[in-house]
């Protein structure tokens, strides 16, 4: 990897001279999860080749929001940092990011993964890896009861998780703990229900769709085929997969890593992958989108978007499918062999299949009202229907601001 080659593409060379070689500040970079952990190794050949070092900062999930609104309300963002896809508006709202500057950093991506990154006519980030969620599924346990694949389907699911119980009835189907909501999110954009109204102001989960989605999920609760519990009930939910406490577990593809990592308790012969149940068949889900975005206020811009470009390049995400199973955003990097057999081809479709979420600055909170509410139904603390409208009354509450603004005609 040459110099040119790590600086072209962001208008790098023109101001290489302007930015700090190695013995000065170089650049910042937060990450969180596996990404924060392992970014590091990335980072020798960009050094190598610029001169600039990178002090890597691995931030928690939980502190992880509340951590860069204070650095950008203090001005002490770092110069290049990941972001969630649902994060940007807000951030790009703020004033927090800069727009990408320039067409081939988001060239050459995965149909779908770069509208969560764009807002109003702009692109604020580069998508970095893509994690939609598929089922984990035991072979040898669906097998017991004459099933090759889990069916793809909500009635089928629901016969084989029947099949399944009466064969184990000390033991669970699903593992969908209350406080994951991946999989009750999957559902429901499964089952077209549109969540949001009126330009995206209002909740709108007082639909059939909806309805049908939320009645689907308790009933896998309700028949005794998914523990009524939450992760910190479950010390080890691989080990238990692995122990046969649990046949599915919608799942994203870091579980690939961990589970490749415990070979000795669970051999790779005994589990396999397979597109989400919905109602008719597979539909569109959400993906977990990780970009890359560049601090608007960081001094030296063309060595933070040269960064990014590494980073993001098809040999560093691939670099990255190995070490932490996160599946690469460019279109290139999937033409590799081991990208192409059975436990990642349904991850590849489902990334043709993405559900496009509402791009709202307060979506995220508006998905734990929905996990909230959802956990109440479950534990019968609240009907189906007093719930959707409970969750259209919070989330009418959380757009309040945005739908001000909608009807003064200062968004759209």
């Amino acid at each position: 990897m040459s110099r040119r080659g790590v600086l072209a593409g962001a208008g790098a060379l023109a101001t290489a001279a302007c930015v700090p070689r190695s013995g000065g500040r170089g650049l910042r970079f937060w990450a969180m999860s596996y990404e924060g952990d392992y970014a590091p190794l990335l980072m020798t050949a960009f050094t190598r080749a610029t001169g600039l070092d990178v002090d890597v900062q691995s931030v928690p999930w939980t502190a992880a929001h509340e951590k860069l609104l204070t650095a950008q309300a203090g001005g002490s963002l770092p110069d290049v940092f990941m972001l969630p896809a649902g994060w940007i508006g807000e951030f790009a709202m703020i004033g927090a990011i800069a727009p990408v500057p320039a067409p081939a950093l988001v060239a050459d991506l995965v149909p779908g993964v770069l509208a969560p990154a764009r807002v109003g006519a702009r692109t604020y980030a580069v998508p970095w890896s893509v994690a939609p969620q598929v089922q984990f599924y035991r072979r040898d346990l669906l097998a017991e009861v004459g099933y090759d694949a889990p069916p793809q389907d909500w009635a089928g699911w629901r016969r084989m998780g029947h099949a399944l119980k009466r064969r184990r009835p000390d033991e669970f189907v699903f593992l969908m703990l209350l406080n994951w909501p991946g999989a009750l999110l999957g559902m429901l954009f499964q089952s077209g229900a549109r969540l949001l109204r009126d330009h995206d102001t209002r909740g709108n989960f007082r639909t059939p769709e909806a309805r049908a989605a939320f009645a689907f999920y308790l009933s896998l609760y309700a028949e005794g085929l998914a523990p009524v519990a939450l992760s910190t009930e479950v010390q080890d939910p691989l080990a238990a997969f692995g122990q046969g406490r649990y046949a599915i577990w919608p799942s994203g593809p870091t579980t690939l890593l961990d589970l490749s990592r415990r070979q000795a308790e669970i051999p790779p012969d005994r589990w396999g992958t397979a597109q989400l149940a919905g109602p008719r068949g597979p539909g569109p889900v959400p993906a977990i989108n990780a970009c890359l975005c560049v601090s608007a206020a960081t001094a030296h811009p063309a060595a933070a978007w040269a960064l990014v470009r590494h980073l993001t390049s098809a040999a560093n995400e691939l670099r990255f499918q190995r070490m932490i199973g996160t599946l690469p955003a460019r279109a290139s990097a999937w033409h590799v062999p081991r990208l192409a057999g059975p436990v990642i081809a349904p991850f590849a479709a489902q990334m043709l299949s993405v559900a496009p979420v509402p791009m709202v600055v307060e979506w995220e909170r508006i998905q734990i009202e929905v996990q909230l509410v959802a956990e109440r139904i479950v534990r019968g603390l609240t009907t189906i229907d007093q719930g959707l409208a409970a969750i259209d009354a919070r989330v009418d509450a959380i757009l309040a601001k945005r739908r001000a603004l909608v009807e003064a005609g200062a968004i759209t």
